[in-house]
């Protein structure tokens, strides 16, 4: 199974950058996992709030293939534990899907036709976090599921 993750707006933030580098190099020894930037949309300004989540689910849409499970990060989606996590990654492996695809939107969500278009929405918290922080959270929590399938030593209960 292969990984992607995909975003809206680039990492303005060296230090977040770094991080996520590192957990992305780290998670690359247990499968292959492409972090995928989709650039900001321009004129924000004069867009609605519909209209701007229309333009990034259309750029969204564009990034996918047709066999790719869509998995959207969505305050309303399912919260797991690590662990259950863990099992939710093993599960996709076990079903054969060849290309996982996480998702984080832009500042309003994602538009309608992002969401027939989703597999399932995961939470991380019901906490808010900026998208730039929500990135290496995301990638963090997928090389804590492999080291806890793996068993080793990162993930203490």
């Amino acid at each position: 199974m292969n990984i992607k993750l995909l975003a809206i707006g680039k990492t303005d933030n060296k230090n977040l950058q770094a991080l996520i580098d590192e957990y992305t190099k780290r998670l690359g020894f247990y499968i292959k996992f492409d972090l995928e930037i989709i650039g900001d949309i321009k004129n924000v300004k004069n867009l609605s709030e519909a209209q701007q989540k229309q333009k990034e689910g259309e750029l969204i849409l564009s990034k996918l293939t047709a066999t790719d499970h869509l998995i959207l990060l969505d305050e309303n989606g399912k919260s797991f534990s690590s662990v259950g996590f863990a099992d939710e990654l093993q599960k996709k492996m076990n079903a054969g899907i060849k290309t996982l695809v996480f998702v984080i939107g832009g500042p309003y969500g994602f538009s309608d036709d992002v969401y027939k278009k989703a597999n399932g929405k995961i939470s991380l918290s019901a906490m808010t976090f900026s998208h730039q922080m929500v990135r290496l959270f995301v990638i963090e929590q997928i090389y804590r599921g492999f080291t806890i399938l793996k068993n080793e030593p990162y993930h203490h209960q």
